[in-house]
């Protein structure tokens, strides 16, 4: 099996080219996202500010919830997330990505929209391997339910992904071709 170190190289390649051919490809994604999901009330959701080639999250609306940006807080922490409106102030996080100013309220979010590398149809997910968000999501369903949807391309998916213990599934994923709920592996 390819290494994930392999993987990452190689789908990052991937995702750059996917971005030149489908520029649109967020708008499509956001609008596929479906009305009546996820059909239990969402007081907040978390996005991410993108980086690089990253597909952006931010046409995603969940309607009659707030939105939440996350927070880098530490190399080995888990991410926080604070509420954050168009056009609010951002400044750099302790990685240098610009987030919500600390006098934003910091939220626990019911749905997590996170960035890919890659995606398999069990739910597993390649991040860019700092374990941020496997460390996030895991703190998260420690708290109680919490829905992870992942954002791609849809070339961004591959067949089964080498995963370790750590590393945490997603329950969906949202690409500009749909969305799709993955069934418990």
């Amino acid at each position: 099996m390819i290494s994930k170190s392999t993987l990452r190289t190689e789908m990052r390649a991937r995702r750059r080219r996917l971005a030149v051919e489908a520029p649109d490809a967020a708008l499509r994604a956001a609008a596929n996202l479906p009305a009546d999901w996820p059909g239990t009330p969402v007081a907040t959701y978390g996005l991410y500010h993108p980086i690089g080639s990253e597909l952006d999250p931010g046409a995603i609306r969940i309607a009659g919830a707030r939105a939440a940006l996350p927070v880098v807080v530490g190399r080995d922490a888990p991410l926080a997330f604070r509420l954050y409106s168009s056009g609010d102030a951002l400044e750099p996080d302790a990685l240098g990505i610009l987030a919500p100013t600390s006098r934003a309220e910091t939220v626990w979010p019911d749905v997590l929209f996170v960035p890919v590398l890659a995606f398999d149809g069990r739910g597993g997910r390649l991040g860019q391997g700092g374990g941020f968000y496997d460390r996030t999501i895991a703190a998260l369903r420690a708290r109680g339910p919490v829905w992870v949807v992942g954002v791609a391309y849809a070339g961004q998916e591959v067949g089964d992904l080498p995963l370790e213990p750590h590393d945490q599934r997603l329950d969906a994923i949202l690409t500009e071709a749909g969305f799709r709920l993955i069934a418990a592996a």
